[in-house]
């Protein structure tokens, strides 16, 4: 039979050549086919490839393509040594598969021989000492693909990896990514799939428990499309896992029951599906496959994979390679002879120099290993929502759409593409459209309570609060329904001494929940596990603690509306006035008059500013009294004037303050800031386990707060309380302080009129929408939040909620004793009058001292200051008048000539 076949082909190949019109090539193809197909995809690409050349007349207008196809079983490498020999015995111009790596080196070593091009269309890992002559792949090399993998990893800023991979040739592929921890910061995890086996959960179920969500899987499509599946049946179809395929044939895989789960899923594609030519001869493909058998499981109908389309490039680099060949004859081969074919390396040479664009893109081939060097990895990503987006793959018949988000070339690197661009900024609803989203809270008035009702309620309907209003808004501005569910614990989350969580924040760590919607504090070392929004309510640490008791009045409760400080320099003052009047009065000469004014010659003159007279006067004037006493001259009634005004302002502010102090009722707070508890021991305080404020203490680096947290953690049993309702109960009924929240506190103040707040912020910090790590919904909930806020619904909220019913207004300013730094003007006033009056009663006397000297012929000054010393005497009252004395004139200090006036000459005429 082999020989009949062998005569037949040589009478054909003899009649060809006496034709002479029509030149026929012929390429081998060697196939191997699994038990559940009859055909391989390798097969059905080459036949195909060869048909549409055959029908293309400007492509080879003087040549046709045969082919003759051998099939042989996996991993049979002696079978393919014989198929090859009976193909190169036939004459053929090149040969094509097997694809399996013992059949493939066998094959090859056929072709080196006897110099026939062998042509390759799957990744095969090269030898470091090289001798394939005749060796061409069209597949991309394989460290730029692994230098692509790493380009993405970096381009996604992940920091753990996890590989999976199938077998061993994928550690060859990632040899470029195993080396990158060093320099990129990487941590990576390296993990295998069960050799032979398809069932992969028990390694994905670990993976889940690691909660390692960013996976890179090396594997076939057949492997990538159970993996998928079985992914799905693990509930790890989220939004929260990243799977990153290596395979070329991400596209092609059928992934309509994962169109709404959110799944993140990044892959390569080297299909130029934008070419029109590429759609077309597509097109082609698919409405011969839907006509033939059945697509394997995994695929959409009649998608062209990667492998279908390098085999179609391969027999298309035939093509033009032999239109530029010329005068080349195709020998019979014998492969025991071990005679080459004389075109061989001229064909080969041939298809180095060939550069065209193909299905795959551009095919340059490197002169040295006939390798493929230069190309293009479109690198397609799932939208958010898991709808396919961006180009429409193999014609509009196709319903899964993709999103070029980058270009990576293996040359010139990642290039993001302008779709990937426009993609950044839709709209925030399109990714939370239509889901359904589990929200975590916690009970705590105002925020998240159960509502009364009649009727029973189920769902979303049982709660009401601050927090529900605000879960309803964000709903209406990013379109998704969501399902509230008390957090298990009854707890915030804060760590253990192990790093363990609980409470909100390890539901979220856990993806129990998708948003933790509650009073939930943003904390540093809440933010290194999940992530926050930006704050919705801004708030602070305070003490929340009973309203003081109001003080009952004393008997000397009337010094109150004044200082102690002040109470003592009105003393001062009106000693220091009586003193300056004594002072001033004796020394003016117009406070002194005649006892006698029936007697004007009598020699003794007067004076009622005695010291006793002096003080009386001041006492007087301060009880807004009358006296007897009146000043006669201008310094002595600038004295008296000033002390009335400095009288007058001292008591209406007495009689004021003390209308205040009679009406307000004084508050004696045992406690007035943090300070004065981490000074006592006899109030206990503390706050909520396992919440922020006591994790704000626990962590607190300042010596205050550190001492309360040794008094708190020195008594948890009771300082720590186990939730806000405990807390309000132990400050009614005991003598208990608790450190919470300001806006807790305000809500809470508002509904009891027992309870106040004491002191001010001891800090700065907000309340959070919290959300897994690395959640999509974190950005968009942020947004929306931004936009409540700038549209006043925020505050609004908090008004309806927080506003209270019954307490009445209290003013919270107490009155308080007058001091220096309210009243210490009129002192001020009353020193500035006694100094004027010093000076006015000095320009009196030197005054009435020159107005005697014109009556007298001289006045010494032994006579001024014995005067003087008389008139200071404080106990008496009556002194003589001042007679001229004699002496020397330079002892005078007052000195004139005598004058003699009208007057007095007509008296002493009168008199002789």
């Amino acid at each position: 039979m082999e020989g009949r076949k062998r005569l037949f082909c040589y009478i054909l190949f003899a009649v060809q050549l006496c034709l002479g019109s029509t030149q026929v090539l012929r390429i081998g193809g060697i196939f191997e086919t699994r038990e559940s197909e009859l055909v391989s995809m390798d097969e059905l690409a080459f036949k195909f490839a060869v048909n549409n050349i055959n029908r293309n007349k400007t492509l080879m207008p003087n040549t046709t393509l045969t082919y003759d196809i051998q099939r042989i079983n996996l991993f049979d490498g002696f079978e393919a040594s014989r198929r090859v020999c009976d193909q190169l015995a036939l004459g053929v111009v090149a040969v094509f598969g097997p694809s399996h790596s013992s059949s493939v080196s066998a094959v090859q070593s056929i072709c080196n021989a006897l110099e026939v091009p062998h042509i390759q269309t799957r990744w095969k890992h090269p030898s470091v000492d090289n001798k394939d002559t005749f060796f061409i792949n069209l597949y991309p090399e394989y460290t730029a693909i692994a230098r692509a993998i790493l380009d993405v990893v970096t381009f996604f800023k992940w920091r753990k990896l996890t590989v999976v991979y199938e077998d061993s040739t994928g550690l060859m592929r990632m040899q470029e990514l195993i080396k990158a921890p060093a320099k990129f910061n990487l941590k990576i995890k390296i993990r295998q799939l069960t050799p032979g086996n398809q069932d992969a959960r028990p390694l994905l179920k670990e993976l889940k428990k690691d909660k390692e969500f960013f996976i890179l899987f090396d594997c076939s499509y057949r492997m990538a499309a159970e993996l998928l599946k079985q992914l799905s049946s693990m509930g790890m179809m989220t939004e929260y896992y990243h799977f990153f395929f290596t395979t070329l044939d991400l596209f092609a895989l059928d992934l309509e029951p994962y169109r709404y789960s959110g799944v993140n899923m990044t892959g390569f594609r080297l299909l130029n599906i934008d070419d029109p030519w590429v759609a077309s001869t597509m097109d082609k493909w698919a409405m011969e496959r839907l006509q033939g058998p059945k697509q394997e499981s995994g695929l959409m109908d009649g998608v062209m994979t990667t492998d279908a389309a390098l085999m179609y490039d391969a027999v298309y680099m035939v093509a033009v390679a032999s239109q530029r060949a010329t005068q080349m004859t195709v020998s019979s081969l014998q492969c025991h002879r071990h005679k080459p074919w004389r075109f061989g390396p001229r064909f080969m040479n041939l298809f180095k120099e060939a550069q065209w664009d193909g299905l795959t893109g551009h095919i340059v081939l490197n002169k040295t290993d006939g390798l493929r060097r230069d190309f293009d990895l479109d690198i397609i990503s799932l939208k958010e929502d898991g709808i396919a987006r961006g180009i429409v793959e193999g014609g509009s018949r196709l319903t899964k759409r993709w999103i070029k988000i980058a270009v990576w070339n293996s040359y010139r690197g990642m290039n993001l593409t302008e779709e990937s661009r426009r993609d950044k900024n839709n709209n925030v609803t399109d990714s939370l459209a239509n889901r359904t989203l589990i929200v975590t809270t916690i009970l705590e008035n105002p925020y998240v309570m159960l509502k009364k009702s009649d009727k029973e309620l189920v769902g979303n309907d049982r709660y009401e609060g601050y927090c529900l209003d605000l879960l309803k808004e964000l709903s209406n501005i990013l379109g998704f329904t969501y399902e509230v569910r008390l957090v298990a614990d009854g707890k915030y989350g804060a760590q253990n001494d192990k790093g363990e969580w609980n409470g909100m924040v390890r539901e979220l760590i856990d993806h129990v929940a998708d948003l933790a919607v509650a009073p939930l504090t943003i904390t540093y070392v809440r933010e290194k596990v999940i992530d926050f929004s930006k704050p919705f309510m801004t708030l602070g640490i305070s003490i929340l603690y009973r309203k003081p008791n109001g003080t009952n009045p004393g008997v000397f409760s009337f010094l109150n509306p004044l200082s102690p400080d002040i109470w003592m320099y009105v003393l001062l003052a009106c000693t220091g006035v009586s003193c300056v009047l004594f002072v001033i009065a004796r020394f003016t000469p117009y406070e002194w008059y005649n006892p006698h004014p029936c007697n004007p010659s009598s020699t003794l003159i007067q004076n009622n500013f005695t010291l006793l007279n002096s003080f009386w006067f001041g006492v007087g004037a301060l009880m807004r009294q009358s006296s007897e006493l009146m000043p006669k001259a201008l310094s002595t009634r600038i004295v008296g004037g000033i002390w009335w005004f400095f009288t007058l302002i001292i008591i209406s502010s007495y009689t004021a303050n003390l209308a205040a102090f009679l009406t307000v009722e004084r508050m004696d707070a045992p406690i007035d800031s943090a300070d004065d508890l981490a000074k006592q021991t006899r109030i206990e305080y503390g706050a909520v386990r396992d919440g922020s404020t006591m994790t704000f203490f626990k962590k607190s680096k300042i010596s205050t707060y550190e001492k309360m947290w040794a008094f708190m953690s020195s008594r948890k049993n009771t300082a720590l309380v186990k939730n806000n309702r405990e807390g309000i109960t132990r400050v009614l009924t005991t003598d208990y302080a608790m450190l919470m929240e300001s806006t807790s506190i305000e809500y809470i103040s508002q509904r009891n009129c027992n309870l106040t707040q004491i002191g001010g912020l001891i800090d700065s910090k907000g309340y959070g929408v919290g959300t897994p790590i690395g959640s999509p919904y974190r950005d968009k909930v942020t947004i929306a939040i931004l936009q409540l806020q700038e549209e006043g619904k925020l505050h609004m909220m908090k008004e309806k909620w927080w506003r209270g019913n019954g307490c009445p207004e209290e003013d919270n300013k107490e009155a308080s004793a007058l001091g220096v730094e309210n009243i210490g003007g009129i002192f001020i006033v009353l020193a500035a009058g006694l100094v004027l009056s010093v000076f006015v009663a000095i320009g009196e006397f030197i005054y009435k001292a020159r107005r005697n000297a014109d009556i007298e012929e001289c006045m010494s000054f032994s006579a001024v200051m014995e005067d003087l010393g008389i008139s200071l005497q404080c106990y008496k009252g009556i002194r003589r008048r001042s007679r001229p004395h004699g002496g020397a004139r330079s002892a005078c200090i007052f000195c004139q000539p005598k004058r003699t006036s009208k007057r007095e000459g007509a008296r002493r005429d009168s008199s002789t």
